[in-house]
């Protein structure tokens, strides 16, 4: 119980998939705190909000041909992946039963999933928590798959999202927040997702890169360089994911109770602390005060606190937030060292990000804080002379970021070899743009005017040369053309 309103203790079934009494017999709302169910919901819409958060963030750091089809991802993330998460992807990451590496399908289709109490907490039912996690499935592939970015057809992208939850996300939540894991048995410590988010998009997205391959026109050492299209769009998404980070982090303590209010405040304080690093090392370069490496260090920070959100101390926060924006920051040249094109440093800030936010969990995790929710006992971490804490982090971190990293290669190689789902657009679609090829729609209407007028006057003037009996093609727009 987290609160002081007095709930009826579950005496069901527990242990194996099932539905927990029957609604026409038992009020099943009796086992839960309403404050409770609130939170959880309301953390989940909030974790939603995330989702197009990232769209916009990556849609501002690409090119404007490429810009809504970014967005467009994003959104595809959430529909495909929702719908693996009711078909068998809920059942493989969060059954009841299972081995140590994937669950069931005990739960396929969400059967004999409502009130039984779940297995991340006591405190809300199978279904609350269905609800929450599912969209925590449906912003990793979001996240990853900013690598396809101007290059990258989206058919294929679609049928990756629903064969990567399935294959690589499932197990990965599965042994880390399951307590049949092997990670959980072993005694890994993830609060909100450094491995089965973070780590494993982060991995995904340099596999994406390394198999797509560079675009056109990249330079070994000085990759593609232009300027973020849209600065606007990074900061709206960066809000988004800051306001929703609340939820994604705070609802990990499944209640609303101290231990969510902590993950909150160490949230907030690390992203405040990882946004002013960043703009400080940009500046000591180029004499500027970046909006980009403001924003892009805020999400350094809150990806590095996210696996210890619920175990750690706010002056630890601050340790995170300093040292995932250094780390991030200093990681987005590693793409030139390994020659991978990961246009929008995925790899970079949730790949290293999570790692640095793993590791540091190994240090700072304390027993006190966990213990705020009144239920949860953990060993701690270093300041608890719990030391072998940071070799099952590290051990978690490796095997996620290895399995994400190696299954992402074999199912992108397998499926560019099926006809109709070649990666990759032609390098004369790459030129006109994604939007244009795979969507035929754009982001902003003036684009189209602007790249239209000189074949509007050329139009005038081949036509009024040739007949003129008509008096004046003004307005006209040619059907199709190509960008400039």
């Amino acid at each position: 119980m987290s609160g002081s309103v007095q709930v009826v203790e579950y005496n069901g079934t527990t242990g194996a998939d099932d539905s927990g009494y029957s609604s026409q017999v038992t009020n099943l709302n009796v086992f839960y705190e309403s404050g409770d169910f609130a939170w959880i919901i309301v953390s989940s819409a909030l974790v939603l909000l995330m989702i197009p958060g990232v769209g916009f963030f990556y849609s501002g750091l690409a090119r404007r041909k490429s810009a809504l089809s970014l967005i467009m991802l994003a959104m595809l993330s959430v529909a495909v992946v929702d719908f693996q998460w009711f078909f068998w992807g809920y059942s493989l990451a969060f059954s009841h039963t299972g081995s140590s590496y994937i669950g069931d399908l005990g739960n396929f289709g969400l059967m004999k999933t409502l009130a039984q109490p779940s297995v991340g907490s006591s405190k809300i039912p199978d279904l609350l928590f269905c609800l929450f996690q599912g969209m925590f499935a449906a912003i990793t592939p979001a996240l990853a798959i900013g690598a396809a970015v101007d290059r990258a057809r989206i058919l294929p992208c679609i049928v990756f999202i629903f064969v990567w939850s399935t294959i690589v996300y499932d197990p990965l939540a599965y042994w880390t927040w399951n307590a049949n894991g092997w990670s959980a048995k072993l005694g890994g410590l993830d609060f909100a997702g450094g491995t089965p988010v973070h780590i494993s998009s982060g991995a995904a997205a340099l596999a994406f890169s390394i198999m797509l391959g560079k675009r056109s026109g990249y330079d070994k050492s000085a990759g593609l360089p232009y300027r973020p299209h849209n600065v606007t769009h990074i900061v709206l998404g960066t809000v988004f994911l800051w306001v929703g980070w609340f939820g994604f982090n705070g609802g990990s303590a499944f209640a609303a109770n101290l231990r969510a209010v902590m993950a909150c405040i160490v949230t907030h304080l690390a992203a405040c602390v990882g946004a002013i690093t960043w703009v400080l090392l940009d500046y000591r370069l180029e004499k500027k005060w970046s909006v980009v490496g403001f924003c892009s260090g805020a999400i350094a920070g809150l990806v590095a606190i996210t696996p210890a959100a619920g175990f750690v101390t706010p002056w630890a926060a601050v340790i995170f937030g300093i040292v995932g924006g250094i780390g991030c920051n200093i990681a987005t040249k590693l793409k030139f060292l390994i020659g991978a094109d990961d246009a929008l440093d995925v790899f970079a800030v949730h790949g290293i990000g999570g790692i640095i936010g793993n590791l540091l969990t190994g240090l700072f995790a304390a027993d006190y804080i966990a213990a705020l929710d009144g239920t949860s006992e953990i060993p701690g971490g270093w300041v608890n002379q719990n030391y072998i804490q940071l070799a099952y982090q590290i051990a978690d971190s490796v095997a996620g970021f290895s399995y994400s990293f190696g299954l992402t290669c074999i199912i992108l190689f397998l499926l560019n070899l099926i006809p109709g789902l070649s990666l990759r657009v032609r390098p004369e679609e790459e030129d006109i743009g994604i939007d244009d090829i795979q969507l035929g729609e754009f982001a902003y209407d003036y684009v189209e005017l602007q790249r239209h007028t000189s074949d509007i006057l050329m139009a005038r003037n081949s036509q009024s040369q040739s007949d003129h009996e008509r008096t004046s093609l003004k307005g006209m727009v040619p059907e199709k053309t190509s960008p400039v």
